[in-house]
């Protein structure tokens, strides 16, 4: 098993599924080129695995575009809350979403032309203006001949984790993102370089996230990217997030304790390096994050931890106390109660999944 292999929620062993004629996937990315999903000549079973990526769908072949037959192909990698796709389907097609899944979705034509209708709005995709679809959006794409997509997949919880970690407080409402993302502004050079990084990292094999280091940090950056990007009904509290108040006291406390997550950190520590007393620095965590600044620790540990366990192969011969001890939990018992209550699962069981 490779380690990109086991983060991902997809299969990305090559298919055995035989097709009547194969034809060659067309401008898959390096990054992506050992990840094939599927690659199928039958239309039904395209649209159900690629429904595990975009959400339940029904797929039309349009015909009259091409003599050749249907085939559609998909190669994707996850590290763990953010997926990279490439879709193809050698034809006009069109795809129709009553209700998109619960996820982010950034589609990005490589070629060609893609019309939709996005809750009853026509926008359109193209080499140099994206679609960024928002969870449960009632949708239909029509996707010209010869229009592969590229695809950035985000799920929910992670954008509004860092969301809240960029704001300084928590996210009170749901994240709406405007359609249409043009891709030539001097801010898409950040969203770029985001997805060049993380197609580097997919690729390299001596790479941190092949050595299941880097992948937590280099999602991060790709949300961020995003959510600094694209406007959205949180844009404006992102650009001008006030610089007084509670709100900065949060923010300098969030990035000093992402700095010294590994390390001893009390509550003292937490008020003297962003020169608050304990008591506003704990009135500012409630207001604004709804917790207690330990309490915060305690929850970016586990993060930290379960993204180590999940990353972690046999041959790693990691093992869950190990991974405790290192974020600060020297008691196993509380460690494994606080993991299941905050995962659904045992510290074991993200181990050997």
């Amino acid at each position: 098993m490779t380690r990109l292999a086991k983060l991902g929620f997809i299969n990305t062993s090559r298919t055995t599924m035989p097709v009547r004629r194969r034809i060659r996937s067309r401008g898959v990315p390096t990054a992506l080129a050992g990840a094939e999903i599927f690659c199928t000549g039958d239309r039904e079973e395209a649209e159900t695995l690629a429904g595990y990526l975009l959400g339940q769908h029904r797929l039309a072949v349009l015909d009259g575009t091409t003599t050749e037959p249907f085939q559609a192909s998909m190669h994707a990698v996850r590290l763990r809350d953010v997926t990279l796709a490439h879709l193809d389907y050698h034809h006009a097609a069109r795809l129709d979403f009553a209700a998109t899944g619960d996820h982010y979705t950034v589609l990005m034509p490589t070629t060609g032309l893609m019309e939709c209708k996005y809750d009853g709005t026509p926008v359109t995709g193209l080499t140099y203006q994206a679609i960024v679809v928002n969870p449960r959006t009632n949708l239909r794409l029509e996707l010209s001949f010869d229009t592969p997509l590229l695809i950035v997949r985000i799920e929910v919880p992670a954008l509004l984790r860092q969301l809240a970690r960029m704001l300084g407080r928590s996210v009170d409402r749901p994240v709406r993102f405007a359609p249409e993302m043009l891709l030539t502004t001097d801010p898409a050079v950040r969203w770029h370089g985001a997805i060049q990084l993380l197609s580097s990292e997919v690729m390299t094999p001596d790479s941190l996230i092949q050595q299941g280091i880097g992948a937590g940090p280099l999602e991060e950056l790709v949300i961020s990217s995003l959510l600094w990007v694209q406007d959205s009904n949180m844009h404006h509290d992102l650009t001008d997030v006030s610089h007084t108040g509670g709100r900065a006291a949060v923010r300098a406390a969030v990035n000093y304790i992402e700095e010294h997550l590994a390390d001893p950190i009390t509550l003292r520590d937490i008020a003297f390096h962003t020169g608050r007393s304990v008591r506003s620095i704990q009135q500012a965590f409630h207001d604004d994050l709804r917790t207690t600044p330990m309490n915060y620790v305690r929850d970016r540990r586990l993060e930290r931890a379960r993204n180590q366990l999940a990353d972690a192969l046999p041959r790693d011969g990691v093992t869950v106390t190990e991974v405790a001890e290192r974020w600060g939990f020297n008691h196993l018992g509380n460690f494994s109660a606080a993991y299941r209550k905050r995962f659904g699962e045992s510290p074991s069981q993200t181990l050997r999944r």
